[in-house]
């Protein structure tokens, strides 16, 4: 299928490992330009070189924190001004701490709301202006099948994450007469190095090992298994392409059936 992307340029937050990544990958597959940005330099260098290489894709990476809404301000300046544009906008950010609601400060909270909300604020305000004068625009949030069914010792993550589903929601119905999509992506347990450092921490906390807390989210997906990357990228690459231009305000998981709500 021809998602029709081709030489649109994407901002891919978070990108240097991990599910943002394999996002990047796969848009970069689709002749998508891109533009990445993580906090740490030399990963996102070696992402950079593994993806120009696999799929010809030409790659624009910046060094940043996003929870400094400076630095996600900057982000977006020079993806505009090596590109003349940002087509789609993939918000992606790491979890805030785990833990109980008395293991966390407001400081804790603080941050996760400058992190994981905040950051996708900067973001779109960045690129809305441009998506509305060209009348063509995708905004894609990952957060996480906490918004549909929260999980246990993440109260920060099941909080803020809602937050960016509430927005999400609200301003898929202000810009889609703009022709500008705007949909959440919820990634169930997969397979990715935020996954593996969970299961490592309750593991530790229950004294256990990493494989059975693994063991144990596989037994609770009618799947049996994690997901990989590449199959929560496959659904992303779809969902900001010309074929879902009738798709907005939605929130889809990519679980396995982990989620049990019939909605």
């Amino acid at each position: 299928m021809d998602l029709g992307i081709a030489n649109r340029v994407a901002l891919v937050a978070a990108s240097s490992k991990g599910l943002g990544r394999a996002v990047a990958a796969e848009l970069g597959r689709e002749g998508v330009r891109l533009v990445l940005c993580a906090r740490g330099e030399a990963a996102l260098n070696h992402t950079k070189v593994a993806i120009e290489k696999e799929t010809g894709a030409t790659v624009l990476t910046v060094t940043a924190d996003l929870s400094d809404t400076g630095a996600a301000e900057h982000v977006v300046q020079r993806g505009l001004e090596e590109f003349g544009q940002i087509d789609i906008l993939v918000t992606n950010a790491g979890g805030p701490p785990a833990g109980p609601f008395e293991a966390h400060d407001m400081d804790a909270w603080g941050n996760a709301v400058q992190q994981n909300f905040r950051s996708v604020l900067t973001l779109t305000r960045g690129v809305l202006a441009g998506m509305k004068q060209r009348s063509w625009g995708r905004i894609l949030n990952i957060t996480s099948i906490a918004v549909k069914q929260p999980v246990d010792n993440l109260i920060l993550s099941n909080s803020v994450r809602a937050a960016v589903t509430g927005f999400a929601r609200t301003l898929a119905n202000e810009v889609a007469p703009y022709g500008i999509t705007v949909n959440n992506l919820m990634p169930g347990y997969t397979r990715t190095q935020r996954v593996e450092e969970l299961a490592a921490r309750m593991a530790e906390q229950q004294g256990k090992e990493p494989a059975d807390v693994v063991a144990g989210w596989e037994s609770q997906i009618p799947m049996g298994r994690l997901g990989e990357p590449t199959e929560f990228a496959a659904m992303a690459a779809f969902l900001v392409s010309e074929r879902a231009s009738y798709v907005t305000g939605t929130s889809i998981q990519v679980d396995g059936g982990w989620i049990r709500s019939l909605l």
